[in-house]
């Protein structure tokens, strides 16, 4: 229980320092969004005017203050460039679309990853394991971004599989709505599933020349039971640490496909804060997306800690 307090408050503090930095950061950006929203032709005074309304005028710390205190509250603000709407509601509106396409990506990435690593551990050097190399070799090396326009050439306007560009919202049609996700989930998710599978081969090979397997082989041990009993469980104690560095690159991954594919999440709405320099939605997305991420490692790292009782034991003799 004090290692699992410590690493949430570890990860409180995380959040609190992103918030700071972004905080910071937009304050120091040549522009601000009183330049945008007023347009090249308001005169000075006219800028000074909307500054001072926006409260732009005030010192860094007193916004930041006020900001954090009603982002604690949740009282957002309101976005500049989605004239005057609440904050909570376009981040309530997107945040379902972008969670399912992570949640998608994630299920696919285990879907093909844990067969196929498994499929070809007692193959090494076999033409399947060739063949799971090049491809693995291949998604490494190809981004996300690039695998969603392949597969809207190929998939969209060659084998007509799906519509691109079409978009059916989850209040409408559920299982459209996850049809339409498909796609650019499989894109986010091969890449990231190469990368998994290269990891967890590269344990489960390691596993294998142990010498607690080669004991129970000597005794006669099914090589099925080795791999269930043992081998796995050992091999996943690592990828559990992969694979909460995969949730964050999922969901950095999605605010590309967003934009590829036109689906209307958080990644989107992101980007068009940042065209419209609304520092107030992009301060309050980049503290979601922190969270997010740092939530996930949090949670590798209390898993890790449950599986494994050699670490409970260490963190006991401690």
């Amino acid at each position: 229980m004090n290692f699992i307090f410590r690493r949430i408050v570890i990860a409180l503090i995380t959040v609190f320092l992103v918030s700071i930095f972004c905080f910071l950061a937009f304050s120091v950006i040549r522009g601000d969004p009183a330049s945008f929203l007023a347009g090249i032709n308001a005169s000075q005074e006219q800028l000074s005017a909307l500054r001072e309304e926006m409260g732009l005028n005030r010192n860094v710390v007193t916004r930041y203050l006020e900001w954090l205190s009603g982002f604690l509250s949740g009282r957002t603000g309101v976005s500049f460039s989605f004239r005057g709407e609440a904050i909570s509601s376009l981040v309530a509106q997107r945040l379902p679309v972008t969670v399912t396409l992570a949640l998608l990506s994630l299920f696919f990435v285990l879907l093909i990853s844990v067969p196929v690593s498994l499929l070809t551990v007692n193959r090494e050097g076999s033409i399947l394991d060739g063949i799971v190399n090049f491809f693995t070799a291949a998604g490494l090396s190809t981004p996300g971004f690039f695998m969603g326009l392949l597969f809207i050439f190929i998939f969209g306007f060659g084998l007509k599989l799906f519509i691109p560009g079409e978009y059916i919202d989850y209040s409408e049609n559920l299982f459209g709505f996850i049809r339409c996700l498909c796609f650019p989930a499989l894109a986010i998710a091969l890449p990231n599933a190469a990368i998994l599978v290269n990891f967890l081969r590269g344990s489960l090979f390691q596993e294998l020349r142990s010498d607690y397997v080669i004991t129970a082989r000597s005794k006669g041990a099914d090589g099925l039971y080795i791999l269930r009993r043992h081998v796995l469980k050992n091999a996943l104690l690592p990828a559990v640490t992969i694979f909460a560095m995969i949730i964050a690159e999922v969901f950095s991954g999605s605010i590309v496909i967003e934009q590829v594919f036109t689906i209307p999440g958080i990644g989107r709405l992101l980007i068009a804060a940042i065209s419209s320099r609304d520092y107030p939605l992009i301060q309050s997305l980049m503290v979601y997306i922190a969270f997010i991420i740092v939530a996930a490692n949090t949670l590798a790292d209390i898993a890790i800690m449950i599986i494994d009782p050699r670490i409970r034991e260490a963190r006991d003799i401690r």
